[in-house]
Parts: C-alpha cells; structure tokens; sequence
C-alpha cells in the first residue's frame, strides 16, 4: 500500500508517501517514496520536495490555504515530474494517515476516519485550539481532494499516553474540575516517544512488557516520557504543550500565581500572557537572542554570551530533574533515549544533561556521544553505565504510516 502521510500546522502541511504494508511491517522493509515541506500556506509558500534518492527541489507558490498545498501535493505526487516510483496516478494512493494533536479522552488509539470521528476531534478543538484546527483542514481537505473511495485514519499524539496512571495525569486541583471539564495532563510527541520505544526494544530483542525507558524528546518542542513495561506511564507535558521541560519558546514549568502577577503588573490579558508564555518564552525568551540551540551554543563558545549559556543551562538542568524524577517513579528503568532535533544532533546538550547523574551510575562515552550525530542510531553510554544512554532518530511518519495499513486492514495492535 501507498501510504500519503500528512502533518498540518497552522501554516505548514508536512508530507511523506511511505509504501507499506502488513508484511513489510513485519519485515522492516517499509520504503520511503517521496516527501515534503510546505512552508508559509497563506501566501508565498516556501516549498521543499524530495523524491527518494534524489536531491531536494526548492521553490516557491503562490498558496491560499491548506487546501491548496495539499492539491498542490497531490498534483506534484502524481507528475511525470516527481517520477515516484509505483504512483501515476491518485489511485495509486490507496489511504491517507493524518497526525491529529489531540484526540482528549475520547480516542485512546488511531481510528478511521468518519463524519462522526471528526464531530469528535472539532469536540477537542478547545483541549488543543492551536493544532486540531490545522490538523482538521488537512483532514477535510484529504477527504474532499480524494473522494470517500480512498480510507483515511487519524493518528493521535495523546493516544500514548492514555495508559498513564490516575497518579500520573490527575492534577490536586478539585476532582469535579476534572469530571466536568476534563483537565489533566494529556502528555504529547506521543508518537515519536512510542516510536523510539519501538526501537529500543527492536535494537535489544525486548518484548514489549520488558521495555522500560525514559525518553527524551528534544527540539523546538520538548517533553520527556516514562515507559514502563512498555506503557507510558508518566510525561512531561500536561493538558496543553506548555508544561514540562524548557522548550524553544515555551516556558514549561511555572508557578501558575504568576500568571496573575504579570496581568497586575505589565496590564497584560490572559490571552496575552498564554501567547507570552508559549511563543516568547524558553529558550528564547532567557537568551534574548534565539529559540535555536545551534545558535545559541555558537554564541556561548565564540562570544561567551552570558544569558545564552543561561538560557542552556536552565534547559539541560530541567531534563537532568525530569530524569531524577521518572528514575524515582519508575524504579527499574533500564535505559535512556534521546531524540529530536537537539536530542539527535548535539552531542554538547546530551553531555550536560547528563553530566552529575554519575552517583546513579549513569555515564556518557564522550567519544560515542560526540560521533552520534547527522542521524545516526547508536549507544552513547560507557561499558559499566548502570543504564544504558542511547540515540535513536524518531520516524513518526513511519509509524503513522503503519497505523493507517493496521487500521484500514482493522488487525488489532499493542502499544
């Protein structure tokens, strides 16, 4: 099967073509066809295809809506241009896998698509107004540009999550709170935290009941994940993104009394400071320069930029308590793995989260960790760590994709 994987952000639509099927998941052998970036939607579009095996292509399209870059996609797709082997035509796309932030209570693994599946996902638009608005114009879009003939899933970042434990998602907040309105920690990246579950215990022969990690999902976004027995069992981030680790523009962690401060003070509204919070805060917010922390180790090691060496010591102390903590948790965590754009490509920032966990017996080989980089997969950890550290490279669209060939074929499936 080919399989159309979408990504839409609020002015952004990712997208991959991944051939699979239920023998190729069994094999490994799934094969990435094509890919993309659509950057910029309304407007200018900034574009970036890729066929496998080729080099990039990059232009730029006038686009008016999410609509439009995926007709632009799909068009493209089917092109003698892009020359994708096995498709030339829309009827070589055989289903569509849409990443959905965020599907509440309600959606606990992927689903097929229906009028009523998305009543329900328009339902959780205020548990996740930022993404599910954006994930819903890919969904209607798809739906629309492909007709009823071509079966389509949505694949939730909160369905990993669904396991945790009454002690990991309820806040001590009022528990009518909770029953009337919902709010508990969701957690989030569920996707790529699962798939670098996945991984781990596809590298070690592991069953899935044997795979207890913690899981360190690190870019511009980040949250970190407690796997026990293969369920996750605790995570980071909360009823939205925000809560957690130190992120690109992302505070995490806060007292909320300072919400109400920052309104007296700066006469700021609510609405005003969550924007503060979410988009000019982490990262970028203490350095005052970037959210970037390739930049912001370039201005720490050629300028000795004081708030940038700040702003990354406060990101690699917030990791460094979260693994503390799950480690608590846990109790018999075996392993830790870093992923993401900055948990796969910086061997400074896996250092110095790691850096004092010795009295845990957790010890990094600075010369594994330093060559682990561009994508590589790999153990970064020394022969007599307690815990083994490792690199693994998420591919959520790969699991995406195989969601959809499992929920289209209706074959059940374990976490």
């Amino acid at each position: 099967m080919n399989i159309l994987v979408l990504n839409c952000g609020s002015s952004s639509v990712k997208f991959q073509i991944i051939q699979t099927d239920l023998d190729l998941i069994e094999k490994d052998a799934d094969v990435r066809l094509a890919g993309g970036l659509i950057e910029r939607v309304i407007g200018q579009a900034i574009i970036t295809l890729q066929v496998e095996g080729h080099p990039k292509i990059r232009l730029a399209e006038p686009l008016k809506d999410h609509r439009s870059a995926i007709d632009y996609i799909l068009r493209w797709i089917i092109s003698p241009e892009s020359k994708i082997n096995h498709i030339n035509a829309l009827s070589d796309i055989h289903a569509v896998g849409h990443r959905v932030v965020h599907g509440g209570e309600k959606f606990t693994t992927s689903v097929l698509l229906s009028d009523a599946v998305v009543r329900e996902i328009e339902d959780s638009i205020e548990l996740a107004p930022l993404h599910n608005p954006a994930n819903l114009k890919g969904i209607q879009a798809a739906r629309e540009l492909l007709g009823p003939g071509v079966p389509q899933v949505a694949v939730f970042d909160t369905a990993f999550h669904s396991t945790m434990p009454e002690t990991s998602y309820l806040y001590a907040i009022p528990y009518q709170l909770y029953r009337r309105h919902r709010i508990r920690r969701y957690g989030f990246h569920g996707t790529s935290h699962r798939y670098v579950a996945y991984r781990y215990r596809q590298i070690l022969h592991l069953k899935r009941e044997e795979t207890n990690i913690i899981t360190l999902h690190l870019g511009n976004g980040c949250s970190a994940c407690a796997i026990k027995n293969g369920d996750s069992y605790d995570t980071s981030m909360g009823f939205t993104p925000l809560e957690g680790l130190v992120m690109g523009t992302r505070g995490g962690d806060m007292d909320p009394s300072i919400i109400e401060f920052i309104r007296q003070k700066e006469g700021m509204s609510v609405r005003e400071i969550d924007t503060m919070l979410n988009k000019q805060s982490g990262l970028l917010g203490i350095s005052g320069l970037t959210n970037d922390m390739r930049e912001l180790l370039a201005e720490e090691q050629e300028k000795q930029d004081r708030r940038a060496k700040l702003a990354i010591d406060i990101f690699c102390t917030r990791a460094k308590k979260y693994i503390g903590a799950y480690l608590a948790e846990m109790g018999c965590a075996k392993a830790i793995a870093f992923t993401g754009g900055i948990g796969e490509n910086s061997p400074a920032i896996r250092e110095r989260i790691l850096t004092g966990l010795e009295c845990m017996g957790i010890k990094i080989d600075r010369d594994k960790n330093n060559a682990m980089t561009s994508g590589k997969e790999g153990l970064i950890s020394t022969d007599d760590s307690k815990l083994q550290i490792y690199v693994i490279p998420t591919n959520e669209e790969l699991l995406i994709a195989r969601d959809t060939v499992r929920t289209v074929k209706n074959v059940p499936r374990r976490w």
